[in-house]
C-alpha cells in the first residue's frame, strides 16, 4: 500500500477519533443534565408537604436518573469507540512511517539508477565526442594538405562590409585590400567579391555562390555577435543582429567551407574559438576595440601578403607589424587561430601553378 493510500485512511480514521470523541462529550454533557434534573426533582419531592406532588417528582427523579445512565452508556460507548480509533489511528501512524521510508528508499534508489544511466550516457557522448574530435583532427589535416596542395584555381575572397550608422568607412577598405591585391605578385590568382552594405542574405548567397576560401567581415562587433545591415534602402540605425554561434553555423552551411574567416571588427577574438571548432581552419579576430584606420592598415598588408604567396601565419605578422608601426599597442592586436593540428605556419593559400 502506498503512503498517500495509508495517508488517506490516517486521515479518515482521525476524523473517526474526533467525531466520536465529540458525541462521548455530547453525552457526557447529557447525563450531567439529566442528573442535576434528578436532583432537583428530588429536593422538590423533599420540600413538598403534598403527597400527590412527592409521587409526581419522585417519578420525574426517577425518570431523569434513567436517563442519566443511558446517556451515561452512550457516552462510554462512544470513548470506546473513540479510543478504538485512536489504536487504529497509532497503528496506521507506524504504517505511514514505514511507507514513507520504503518509497523515500525506492525513490534513492530510482535516483541512483537515473544517475548510473547519465553517467554511462555521458561517458558513451564523451567516447563519440573524442571519436568525432579524432576525425575532425584528421579532416583538418586533410584540409592543410588541400590547402598547402589546393587544386589549380584562384583564391576567392569574400568581403563583407557593414556600416548601418555610417562610422565606419568600409568601402575604403574594400578599396585599399584590392589596391594591395592588384599591387601583390600573384594578383591574377585572386577573385575578390566585394558587398560594401552586406546583409545576412549576402552572408549565405556569398558562401554558397562564391565558394570563398576567405571570408572578410569588417563592421561592428563583441564578444557575442556581428551587425549587418538590414535590406532596406533608407537610411537605418538599427542593424541585424547576428549571434556568433549562428554566424558560425552559417559559415558552415556549405559543401565548401571557407579555409579562413578574419573578422575585422572590435573584441571580435572572442568569437573564433567557435568558428575553428566549427571545421573552419583558421580565423582571426581583433582582441580589443580597433580603430577604423587600424583596422584599414591591417587587411589591407594581411591581403598583400596572401597575394605575394606568404602562409597565413606569415600575412598576420606583417598586418600586426604594420599596426605596431603605425603606433598601435601590441595588447591590442588581432588574433590567429587554427584548428587542432593545423600549423598555419604551412598554410599558403595563393599557389602558382607551374
Amino acid at each position: 500500500m502506498s503512503a498517500d493510500q495509508v495517508r488517506r485512511q490516517l486521515e479518515q480514521k482521525r476524523k473517526q477519533r474526533t467525531d466520536a470523541e465529540k458525541k462521548a462529550g455530547e453525552y457526557r454533557i447529557k447525563e450531567s443534565t439529566k442528573r442535576a434534573d434528578a436532583d432537583k426533582a428530588r429536593q422538590a419531592a423533599a420540600k413538598s408537604k403534598s403527597p400527590t406532588t412527592v409521587k409526581s417528582k419522585t417519578s420525574e427523579a426517577n425518570r431523569r436518573d434513567n436517563e442519566a445512565a443511558s446517556a451515561g452508556k452512550e457516552a462510554n460507548r462512544w470513548q470506546t469507540k473513540a479510543s478504538g480509533y485512536a489504536k487504529e489511528e497509532r497503528t496506521l501512524q507506524t504504517r505511514l512511517a514505514q511507507a514513507e521510508r520504503s518509497e523515500d528508499a525506492a525513490a534513492e534508489r530510482k535516483r541512483r539508477r537515473d544517475q548510473q544511466q547519465a553517467d554511462r550516457r555521458a561517458a558513451a557522448d564523451r567516447a563519440a565526442l573524442d571519436t568525432r574530435l579524432t576525425s575532425n583532427e584528421a579532416t583538418m589535416n586533410d584540409v592543410v594538405r588541400a590547402v598547402r596542395a589546393p587544386k589549380p584555381e584562384k583564391l576567392r575572397v569574400l568581403l563583407l562590409g557593414s556600416s548601418t550608422d555610417g562610422e565606419l568607412r568600409v568601402g575604403r577598405e574594400q578599396k585599399r585590400i584590392r589596391a594591395a591585391v592588384e599591387s601583390a605578385l600573384h594578383r591574377d590568382l585572386i577573385d575578390l567579391d566585394l558587398r560594401p552594405a552586406a546583409t545576412t542574405a549576402d552572408l549565405l548567397d556569398g558562401i554558397t555562390k562564391f565558394r570563398p576560401h576567405i571570408v572578410h567581415f569588417s563592421g561592428h562587433s563583441n564578444e557575442d555577435l556581428i551587425v549587418f545591415e538590414r535590406d532596406i534602402d533608407a537610411p537605418h540605425e538599427d542593424g541585424q543582429i547576428v549571434m556568433a554561434a549562428t554566424f558560425a553555423r552559417a559559415i558552415a552551411a556549405t559543401d565548401d567551407p571557407p579555409v579562413l574567416v578574419l573578422l575585422n571588427a572590435c573584441n571580435s577574438a572572442a568569437q573564433i574559438g567557435n568558428l575553428v571548432d566549427g571545421g573552419v581552419p583558421f580565423a582571426i579576430g581583433m582582441s580589443d576595440t580597433i580603430a577604423d584606420g587600424d583596422a584599414i592598415v591591417f587587411a589591407a598588408q594581411f591581403y598583400a601578403s596572401i597575394a605575394n604567396g606568404q602562409s597565413v601565419q606569415s600575412a598576420h605578422l606583417a598586418g600586426q607589424a604594420a599596426l605596431e608601426l603605425a603606433g598601435l599597442d601590441g595588447a591590442e592586436l588581432p588574433t590567429l587561430a587554427a584548428g587542432a593540428g593545423l600549423d598555419p605556419t604551412q598554410a599558403v593559400l595563393v599557389h602558382v601553378v607551374p
